[in-house]
């Protein structure tokens, strides 16, 4: 029997999903990528029924009849979208559909009333919101010239950042080819608040991805100052340089991590950032795949890792200079553990209070930052 157009290719995604090792995101852009014929709107309404399908998957796998195949669950999710009604008698786990030991770690973290309504905000869709480029527009010119256009509204903490209600293809956008925006939470450009860097400074940024928190600090520099992208992974530095350029940021050099320059940064930087590997429990609402490839020892694995490149970063800073470590966690064991830890081990002073922000429904992603100094002497 032929399928409805968008089932077919909802089902295929999820079966080949499986098979692979890619984010969801990831994964579904390269799939519509390479599937032409899905239209926007077919696209949207599929995207919006795999990420439920995924977050729900673990009581959807109660539901479901046997066989349990993604096209038993899909039948279930239908039925349990026009009525969510879940079963008070089933396991905690089960009704916020999270693994049992991952359920179990949050729940020993934060506490079980805690866990169980961060799990159950996990499982619906986070705000969209970007962050206005100040090098080359404002804030306030930008929502004037899209009043009329889409449902936005300022964000409440970020001066930078614009909330938008409905989802919408940035990357299709004039503004957004010409650098005049980039997509961010409102919890990332906290964050890279913490670095309170001045005009004719020298800032590393080292575990920087694609650059998403140096573009937000670049236009503190006002063109003054060097900044300094380095990353394990050269295909992210690629990117960056892409979101550089367009964001129009040309006192800015990516580092890979054989560059022969690393070792002459070496107690030179004013401030560093270390926005490193973690368990990314505060974007769980993005990224809902990866709470089903947990596993009990993540987190130890994580936090030695942290550790690590944390005393590798150190050595960049000078003397009296600034060292901002941040996660996109909620676990105490990768925070405000860690800040204990950094304190203790290599004499640094804490400056202000840390940064921390927790999901909620329609609130930003969960994040911890903290700025420490590097004593003289």
């Amino acid at each position: 029997m032929r399928r409805p157009f968008r089932e077919h290719h909802l089902l295929h995604i999820l079966h080949s999903f499986e098979e692979q090792s890619f984010p969801l995101d990831l994964f579904l852009r390269n799939y519509f990528r390479s599937h032409t014929a899905v239209g926007s709107k077919d696209r949207k309404e599929i995207c919006e029924t795999v990420y439920g399908m995924i977050r729900w998957r673990g009581l959807l796998d109660t539901m479901a009849n046997s066989p349990l195949t993604w096209e038993s669950r899909f039948r279930s999710y239908i039925e349990f979208s026009k009525k969510p009604d879940i079963d008070s008698s089933l396991p905690a786990h089960v009704r916020v559909s999270f693994p049992k030991a991952f359920y179990q770690l949050l729940s020993d973290s934060l506490g079980e009333e805690k866990a169980f309504a961060f799990c159950l905000t996990c499982n619906h869709p986070a705000p969209t919101t970007i962050r206005v480029n100040l090098l080359k527009t404002t804030r306030d010119a930008l929502i004037e010239r899209w009043r009329d256009l889409y449902k936005i509204s300022p964000c409440r903490y970020s001066q930078t950042g614009i909330r938008f209600e409905e989802k919408i293809n940035f990357f299709g956008m004039e503004e957004f080819k010409n650098g005049y925006f980039e997509v961010q939470d409102e919890a990332s450009q906290m964050a890279a608040e913490l670095v309170a860097i001045e005009p004719g400074m020298r800032f590393l940024d080292y575990c920087a991805g694609s650059g998403g928190k140096s573009l937000a600090i670049a236009p503190r520099l006002k063109g003054r100052g060097q900044l300094f992208l380095h990353d394990i992974r050269s295909h992210v530095l690629l990117e960056a340089r892409k979101r550089l350029k367009r964001a129009g940021i040309q006192n800015a050099q990516p580092l890979s991590s054989d560059s022969p320059n690393k070792p002459l940064l070496k107690l030179r930087m004013d401030w560093v950032l270390v926005d490193v590997p973690c368990s990314g429990t505060g974007t769980l609402r993005r990224n809902p795949d990866m709470k089903w490839k947990f596993d009990d020892q993540m987190v130890e694995r994580l936090v030695e890792q942290q550790r690590q490149i944390f005393e590798e970063a150190l050595a960049y800073l000078k003397p009296g200079g600034h060292i901002v470590y941040t996660t996109c966690s909620v676990l105490p064991q990768e925070n405000q553990c860690q800040a204990d830890y950094f304190i203790d081990k290599f004499c640094l002073e804490q400056i202000g209070e840390p940064f921390t922000s927790f999901p909620q429904s329609g609130e930003m992603d969960g994040f911890f930052g903290i700025v420490f100094k590097k004593k003289k002497g």
